[in-house]
């Protein structure tokens, strides 16, 4: 079985897509790979997603805002993590790949006291991997080759996975 290419992708690539890439790519075996991209990058790692990263054990050295247009792999799935509810535009990946949505809100966005914008980051991240999570429970390459729907439906459904006091839930779309 191939393995699966992975995409998160969001406009800049600088914050939220990034977090995504290295806790997916840290938490998943040797059987998935993922990597992260925007419509119009950036051109930096926003800081904070950095130090965040590396409070988590995760290794930060090489990351860099990346375009779409540069991708080395075709995506077999492409995951959108901006914010469409707070009027972002997400970016649409046009190649034929499995496509879902996890809005997260842009802690870059935030502002406020130190702890507060340290916060937002905290609950994108924490969100994001939940969500990791719950897809990595997941025979990911099983279904992509035999059940794309499935694999669809189930990312749809990680997708309204949201952060309550009690840990990550599902909330039923109407």
């Amino acid at each position: 079985m191939k393995t699966p290419e992975i995409l998160f992708l969001c406009t800049g690539n600088s914050c939220r897509s990034i977090l995504a890439e290295v806790t997916f790519n840290a938490l998943a075996g040797p059987g998935l790979h993922a990597t992260s991209a925007g419509s119009h990058p950036a051109g930096y790692v926003h800081p904070r997603s950095i130090s965040l990263l590396g409070r988590e054990g995760f290794r930060t050295d090489g990351l860099h805002s990346k375009s779409w247009e540069d991708l080395k792999e075709t995506p077999d799935i492409v995951i959108t993590v901006c914010a469409d509810a707070a009027g972002e535009t997400c970016p649409a990946y046009l190649g034929p790949a499995i496509r879902t949505h996890w809005g997260v809100e842009d802690p870059a966005k935030v502002t406020g006291t130190e702890a507060q914008i340290e916060a937002a980051f905290d609950t994108a991240y924490h969100i994001l991997r939940h969500r990791i999570e719950a897809l990595l429970q997941l025979p990911v390459a099983e279904l992509l080759e035999k059940d794309p729907a499935k694999l669809r439906q189930e990312l749809e459904r990680i997708g309204t996975m949201v952060l309550q006091t009690n840990g990550l839930v599902s909330i039923p779309v109407t």
